[in-house]
């Protein structure tokens, strides 16, 4: 069990309007303003999806390179990019994500219904980014979407070697609308499904919506990590919008100090996570 506790901020994601949450960041202003809020408090990576002047998802190579300069230029902050885009991007557009050079990245280890989309991530596609991330250095988090997923990863890293770094870090994704529900038991199950999975390994959790909460209490009691962030919760509480991403950051950090695991910085995240300079 780690002494600290990993916090991740992601504050846009690619699913929701700045019309509907007006606290959202989409320009690269409001972005790098958010960053440097949850650093403070105590976020050590920050997860970027990148919106255009419409403010409507993108996967611009020039606005992502633009995006990870600027974070590194202003924060110390690990900068992870999303390769999965937004349901439906293209997989040539997801794979060139990594052209922009991030520290890390997530690999989404398979294909689930979201909400009425589909989001496709087929074996050849998952192997190459696993691939293509170990090559430049890049350190992956392995999003899970399903207890399915955790077996496929097992698969890949027998098959396929581990990635960058040599340490295997996920991220058990919850309560989206056609995955694995946000709660208690099924982190218990996703436990014991991670035990056959290398032992240099590390997991955050992410509850979506209203099961942020009893997910964030379950990871933490088992020596899990967090992600928070606008991109997976919209209200801080029944009838309460989100009125900024540092709120949800500054309740993981309290929540993380109350278990006895206070926030790592990031200098120690890229320790945990295998992570160079």
């Amino acid at each position: 069990m780690s002494l600290g506790t990993l916090i991740t901020v992601a504050p846009t994601g690619a699913e929701t309007r700045k019309q509907d949450a007006p606290a959202l960041p989409v320009t690269l202003d409001e972005l790098l303003h958010t960053a440097k809020e949850c650093a403070a408090l105590g976020a050590a990576m920050i997860h970027v999806h990148v919106r255009d002047d419409a403010g409507e998802p993108t996967l611009d190579p020039g606005r992502l390179r633009e995006t990870v300069a600027a974070l590194r230029a202003e924060t110390d902050l690990i900068v992870q990019l999303s390769t999965g885009g937004a349901v439906g991007d293209p997989e040539e557009a997801r794979r060139a994500v990594l052209d922009a050079g991030p520290d890390a990245a997530s690999l989404t280890m398979g294909s689930v219904n979201f909400g009425d989309g589909v989001f496709l991530n087929r074996w050849p596609f998952v192997v190459d980014l696993h691939r293509r991330m170990r090559d430049r250095g890049i350190v992956p988090e392995y999003e899970i979407f399903d207890l399915g997923q955790l077996h496929a990863l097992r698969r890949l890293l027998a098959e396929d070697g581990l990635p960058a770094g040599g340490h295997v870090h996920l991220d058990l994704v919850m309560g989206v609308p056609g995955g694995m529900d946000g709660t208690t038991e099924t982190v218990a199950a996703c436990l014991a499904a991670m035990r056959d999975l290398p032992d240099d390994l590390t997991f955050s959790a992410t509850g979506i919506g209203r099961t942020t909460i009893p997910v964030m209490l379950a990871a933490l009691s088992a020596g899990g990590h967090l992600r928070v962030g606008m991109e997976d919760t919209l209200t801080y509480a029944k009838h309460r919008p989100v009125e900024s991403n540092m709120q949800l950051v500054a309740r993981a950090v309290g929540l993380a100090q109350l278990a006895q695991r206070p926030p790592l910085t990031p200098a120690q995240a890229r320790e945990l996570l295998g992570l160079t300079a």
